[in-house]
């Protein structure tokens, strides 16, 4: 974990990442439109997928500063390319779907407070460094969440994670907690809580008003997430304004078949 932390500082100053929208390359577009085209990564798309001419993606300002994008690069974008393309196999999947969480993970980190320290070296020499201060866990939203809990421990192999267990009620398709476990001092920690797809927001907000019976508040959760849809991410956002969302992408079309490729059961 490096000894700064430079997006913290970024965020109280008011400075965001610059948001780089990412758009969906039109398989049936002609060769007369390619050069408005030549930015769009050409992610593979199902058959249900909107073409690039029906997606306007929202900006980053319109969804507020609470909304937190990791710097775009080539990396990502590849990442964000195979996962999204139907033609990878389960074990590329996993793969990228990993070194994706753990980068996101990894921010998230940064968003946490810590307190400088100074500590002496083997050479007997004093470095003034920092240390994250105590009081976090993770909550993962299971399923899908599960998934990225094993990069959170890569990070930080001690720390608790508790979860909750949502699904959509038969009769009236609104999200129902079925299962909650959280660390008995939740209400004294700061929350990584890991959803990996923001699509409608409803079953994250689920998980924040139970996270919220519970003690904690709305500006100690961090919400990690791989990718979001403006409506997901602009409802959660409406709902809980002091919440931070971390995510990759903002995009009208979000890979909601993430957890059954994930975990084998497409």
């Amino acid at each position: 974990m490096p000894c700064h932390n430079q997006q913290l500082n970024n965020v109280s100053s008011g400075q965001e990442h610059p948001m780089k929208q990412v758009r969906f390359a039109n398989s049936s577009s002609s060769s007369s439109s390619s050069s408005s085209s030549s930015s769009s990564v050409h992610a593979g798309l199902s058959d249900s997928e909107p073409s690039d001419a029906t997606i306007q993606p929202d900006s980053q300002d319109n969804l507020g500063p609470q909304l937190k994008l990791l710097p775009l690069n080539d990396q990502i974008r590849e990442l964000q390319t195979i996962i999204r393309d139907k033609t990878t196999s389960r074990g590329d999947f996993v793969f990228c779907a990993d070194r994706l969480i753990r980068l996101v993970v990894e921010e998230g980190l940064n968003q946490l407070p810590y307190s400088e320290c100074t500590v002496t070296t083997p050479t007997g020499y004093k470095y003034e460094g920092v240390k994250f201060e105590r009081g976090n866990c993770g909550v993962s939203i299971m399923r899908s969440g599960e998934a990225m809990e094993q990069g959170l421990r890569d990070c930080c192999r001690s720390i608790r994670i508790g979860k909750i267990l949502i699904q959509s009620d038969e009769e009236t398709q609104k999200a129902k907690v079925y299962y909650a476990k959280f660390p008995p001092d939740v209400y004294r920690r700061k929350v990584l809580l890991m959803y990996p797809i923001l699509s409608t927001g409803n079953t994250v907000i689920e998980a924040v008003r139970v996270l919220i019976e519970h003690g904690v508040q709305p500006r100690h959760i961090i919400l990690l997430s791989l990718f979001s849809t403006p409506h997901g991410a602009k409802s959660i956002i409406q709902e809980f304004p002091d919440i931070t969302i971390l995510t990759t992408e903002v995009h009208p079309v979000a890979p909601t078949h993430f957890g059954q490729r994930y975990f084998g059961t497409d």
